[in-house]
């Protein structure tokens, strides 16, 4: 490649999928360091995109975003069952683009007769959930009201929480009967409809963006991730994510603690993906 073309390619923009818990945000607070606010800054300011793609319900992403100061854009909720456009001017602030819901009644019916203490969410986008439980306060982004298992299981809905001791018996079933499931936690599963996940949300982003495939990269740490990591061109594990997270990445950088998301997005911005720069021996992201 000559220098002429290194230049182009380097000119053109690059998109950066993001998760938000654990990889933003610390999970139990939801404290995001200034670091990460500032590598996102100069990322958006020379003309990258960045785009925030989350297991969280639509609800718990918006003021994720806000607070990043990403008004514009695009943003992916519920493990790819939503994706919104960002846009200040309208009323909410969002417009929704794309909804994939599905039929949650078999699994809920399942799911009872084998865990009848299971608690269950339905999403209600941009509002919260019907549960057939309370959750405990920070397990749910938004408000909670509770309804009858035979009314969740009568509503569409975008994304289904199955919470519970042995609930990650269930991942198998639901993947079985078609639809998606991530074993978040041994006991929690997230259920969304079927072939859904960040990676089928983003590449339609992409698409809309015009964003060339060979210039997409993420950074996550959870198993939700896995997928978004097949998609990117380029894939960053956190240093704290479990091994089969890492192990499915290009790189790994540093924890949480060590601000492993702003090293990441720092060697973005130089567009220089270093085996230095991520803390991995590793090939650069782009050629």
């Amino acid at each position: 490649m000559t220098m002429n073309e290194q230049d182009d390619q380097r000119s053109r923009p690059l998109l950066a999928a993001l998760d938000i818990d654990g990889t933003l945000a610390r999970p139990a607070t939801m404290q995001i360091d200034q670091s990460v606010r500032d590598a996102i800054a100069r990322f958006v300011a020379v003309g990258h995109h960045v785009v925030l793609a989350s297991g969280r319900s639509l609800v718990g992403v918006l003021p994720i975003a806000r607070s990043l100061g990403l008004a514009e854009g695009w943003a992916v909720a519920s493990n790819g069952a939503v994706t919104v456009r960002l846009d200040p001017r309208t009323r909410r602030g969002y417009e929704l683009d794309d909804v994939q819901s599905f039929d949650p009644g078999p699994v809920v019916r399942s799911s009872r007769a084998e865990l009848p203490g299971l608690r269950i969410a339905a999403e209600r986008v941009g509002w919260g959930y019907d549960v057939t439980h309370l959750f405990p306060t920070g397990q749910l982004n938004g408000a909670q009201q509770i309804v009858s298992a035979r009314d969740l299981a009568g509503r569409e809905t975008t994304r289904l929480v199955l919470r519970g001791p042995g609930a990650g018996r269930l991942t198998e079933p639901v993947r079985a009967a078609g639809l998606s499931a991530v074993l978040a936690e041994e006991d929690w599963v997230d259920v969304t409809g079927p072939g859904l996940s960040k990676a089928t949300a983003l590449e339609k982003v992409r698409a809309d963006l015009g964003v060339e495939p060979s210039r997409t990269v993420a950074i996550g740490d959870g198993r939700n991730d896995l997928e978004m990591f097949r998609w990117a061109a380029h894939a960053v594990a956190m240093g704290h994510a479990p091994a089969v997270v890492r192990e499915a990445a290009d790189a790994v950088t540093g924890t949480f603690d060590e601000h492993g998301a702003a090293v990441a997005l720092g060697a973005l911005h130089a567009d220089a993906l270093h085996a230095d720069a991520l803390h991995a021996d590793t090939r650069p992201a782009f050629s």
